[in-house]
């Protein structure tokens, strides 16, 4: 079964680094457009992050074709500007004012391409902090997830850059809700997401939650659970994850385990009611895991409907049995030529995951490609490289 390309047909040229950009991109290109990133001469400087960057360009920017120019270089800046010309979308993520004063900004390029969509991934959206200089972990410190992720007076970021592509994620909604227009207008537009309104937008339930009770929401790790039973236990051997959110999942885990006697005690058979009953429920329920090993556990709740979750680690999920056989990995050839397996878009369309072979380019690999399209012969094409123009 082929994967699906809904967006096959769309022409995206990308001016991005890090994360936030190329994630846009990534999930474009997994769809089927044709994803052109413009890389600096020697290559673009995500692609030799050491440590906890050096996942980031396999992850991100699969799928897509590259050619190296140098902006600065007016033929360079040229080329740029007929990609752009021909193109559906642009993506960037540089600092603010940096594609302006490359000549790149919207208002210029659409002048000559008014169907083109322009996407900006960004720190902030427009306002007082528009000019900062924003990162993933700033962010989250200033809109009060790694608040909420940390115990009390020790904020914590997430252990993945998750508002990176969160934002991307918005990203792309802007994109696609700038092509449904366009299919009505004839016109594109600039759209933007941003790292912190990202943050904000997903710890609006935190805000809800104050709103609603007049009561701040505490750390996670402090804070009162919806539930009596949602935690993580310890058994034998490994933790697992257990949550009981249903009084009709609480009937089911009370005669699963034989706990007669809490069943039996009808002043908890409501949820609201369990969770001020908590620190009477659940050292019982801590004794109880605990004379479980956890695949023992597994095998006990698998079937049932209770929630639970085994605590796994990145590098488990090489080797998960549903992300195998279900199409949740693709195999990657790296840089290095190196075979790995990393995750596919995680959606599914008529019945087919959007999953298929990738490699990553080489830099400049599709420059003499992309510019033969333009029109421009071998020759020209090698004084280019000559210049240092193109590489």
């Amino acid at each position: 079964m082929s994967a699906p390309t809904p967006l096959a047909g769309l022409k995206v040229i990308e001016f991005t680094h890090m994360v936030m950009g190329p994630a846009v991109g990534a999930i474009l290109a997994s769809l089927g457009a044709k994803v052109t990133r413009v890389e600096p001469i020697g290559g673009d400087r995500t692609r030799n992050l050491v440590g906890s960057g050096s996942g980031y360009f396999p992850m991100y920017n699969r799928h897509k074709q590259s050619i190296s120019l140098n902006l600065k270089d007016p033929d360079g800046l040229g080329i740029a500007k007929q990609l752009v010309d021909s193109a559906d979308i642009l993506v960037e993520n540089y600092r603010p004012g940096a594609m302006d004063r490359l000549g790149l900004g919207y208002e210029k390029l659409a002048r000559s391409n008014e169907r083109l969509i322009y996407a900006s991934e960004k720190g902030f959206l427009p306002g007082p902090y528009e000019n900062r200089t924003a990162l993933d972990e700033v962010a989250q410190m200033m809109g009060g997830l790694a608040y909420m992720t940390g115990p009390p007076g020790q904020p914590l970021r997430a252990g993945s850059s998750v508002i990176d592509v969160a934002g991307g994620m918005f990203g792309v909604i802007a994109i696609l809700a700038a092509v449904e227009e366009r299919h009505r207008t004839g016109k594109g537009q600039k759209v933007q997401s941003s790292l912190f309104e990202t943050t904000v937008y997903l710890i609006g339930q935190h805000m809800a939650q104050l709103a609603v009770t007049g009561k701040a929401a505490d750390p996670m790790p402090a804070r009162i659970s919806a539930w009596a039973i949602y935690d993580v236990f310890q058994t034998k051997d490994e933790p697992i994850f257990i949550g009981v959110v249903t009084d009709a999942l609480w009937e089911k885990f009370c005669k699963l385990f034989g706990l007669d006697d809490l069943w039996a005690d009808k002043s908890i058979r409501e949820n609201n009611n369990r969770v001020a009953a908590r620190d009477r429920i659940m050292p019982e329920i801590r004794d109880l895991v605990a004379g479980f090993g956890r695949d023992e556990l597994i095998a006990k709740l698998e079937g049932t409907g209770l929630p639970f979750a085994p605590i796994a680690r990145p590098e488990d999920m090489f080797d998960d049995p549903h992300l195998n056989a279900s199409g949740g990995l693709e195999p990657v050839t790296l840089a290095s030529g190196g075979q790995t397996k990393l995750p596919s878009l995680p959606i599914e369309m008529n019945g087919s995951r959007p999953s298929s072979p990738a490699s990553l380019s080489e830099v400049g690999e599709h420059s003499d490609s992309i510019l033969t399209e333009l029109g421009l012969d071998t020759k020209d094409i090698r004084a280019l490289r000559d210049a240092g123009t193109v590489e």
